[in-house]
């Protein structure tokens, strides 16, 4: 029987499915390639053969033809067994969102099959040093030469270019009726002349390095557009609303991950006479976890489930706050966790005193909670526009 507000048979068989592989690496493993300094290229090959990196591309294309929804919870589920992959955010979910949509059925031929397998990891480039979140205020710009198009700017805090075979750049061409710039994508090879990029270290560790970028007289050719000239921006939100959404996948995931690792210490660690989660000031933190991350997976999946049908207005309304709770919750999840655990929340052996700092990200990207507050106050509210 099914019952409304839970998921599929299909969508649970998926969930364990993910979360026994990605329990066979973990946190440990994580943690033990960023020591090294090494890529988690096996966990991520190990996902790709087994059809979890493109379960949301079509069938056609060799993905699992999936949606919004099945690429999520692969996330999720690989973010509470500790292994989480931020890739899965870009190149399946961003650009391979993006091309299943606006892409021509050549571009789809050439790249879908590698995004879907694992094969091929592509990248994005939006944010830029004096734009921030206004993707409005972009000035790498596009200007035709011939059969080319010849592309010019920078870009700031791109991940994992070094493992990137491509990367999608949204840039700005000029409209000859009117002069102004218009957005526009780009699919554009990473060893492409005047294409480079400077590692830009971080306070907290990841095996995904984030990157500066510098794009100089960089050349494609006219099939290196993707969807339309004038498409205008509902491409670009094609990709940025699955961002959205698998960004609350990751933190909710994070959560869970917190959660998991904090009760079970409080049933376990006996101070005085009892185990510690008997006592009210611990207990009650995690309940109250328990029962904000619950909300803010409803919110993931009611975002999934819009965009998946299609309603992509609601489901940038719902994305959007689906990203603000994964991120509040994942900061506030960690922050319990680490308080259960005491001094040992710290302790390297408990693996939360780095993740305590990596869930700080998921309050800032891909979008600020200031920047999806204004959107929630102006478009779900009706309130003036603040900026």
């Amino acid at each position: 029987m099914t019952v409304p507000f839970t998921e599929s048979e299909e969508r649970l068989a998926l969930r364990e499915s993910v979360k026994a592989l990605a329990s066979k690496y973990g946190y440990a493993y994580m943690a033990e390639q960023v020591r090294k300094g090494e890529k988690t290229t096996d966990l991520w090959n190990d996902f790709g053969k087994h059809g979890f990196i493109g379960v949301n591309i079509p069938e056609e294309y060799g993905g699992g033809g999936g949606g919004m929804g099945d690429l999520a919870a692969v996330l999720e589920e690989a973010g509470a067994a500790g292994s989480p992959l931020l890739m899965m955010v870009v190149s399946p979910a961003i650009v391979g969102s993006i091309l299943t949509r606006c892409g021509t059925d050549e571009q789809k031929q050439k790249w879908l099959p590698g995004i879907a397998s694992g094969e091929t990891v592509a990248a994005f480039a939006i944010t830029e040093p004096d734009a921030g979140s206004n993707s409005h205020q972009i000035t790498t710009t596009a200007r035709r030469d011939g059969d080319e198009w010849v592309l010019n700017g920078r870009k700031v805090y791109i991940s994992g270019l070094d493992e990137a075979d491509v990367v999608l750049i949204v840039s700005r061409t000029e409209d000859a009726k009117t002069g102004k710039l218009k957005p526009a994508l780009f699919l554009v090879p990473t060893d492409a002349p005047g294409l480079e990029f400077q590692h830009i270290p971080m306070d907290f560790v990841a095996p995904e390095k984030q990157f500066s970028v510098f794009i100089d007289d960089v050349r494609v050719p006219a099939d290196a557009l993707v969807g339309d000239e004038d498409g205008g921006l509902w491409q670009l939100f094609a990709g940025l609303n699955p961002e959205r959404i698998m960004g609350a996948a990751m933190t909710c995931g994070q959560a869970r991950y917190a959660l998991d690792k904090a009760v079970e210490y409080a049933k376990t660690r006996k101070v005085w006479k009892d185990v510690i989660g008997t006592h009210q000031a611990i207990a009650h933190p995690l309940a109250k976890v328990k029962i904000e991350l619950e909300q803010a997976r409803l919110l993931m999946q009611k975002a999934a489930a819009l965009y998946d049908a299609g309603d992509d207005f609601t489901a940038g309304e719902y994305a959007n706050m689906a990203k603000y709770a994964g991120g509040e919750i994942a900061c506030n999840a960690l922050d319990v966790a680490v308080q259960t655990h005491g001094g040992n929340g710290l302790a390297s052996e408990y693996g939360l005193g780095n993740q305590l700092v990596a869930a700080r990200l998921g309050r800032i990207a891909p979008v600020s909670r200031e920047m999806i507050l204004n959107f929630v106050a102006m478009h779900s509210l009706g309130l003036p526009k603040s900026y």
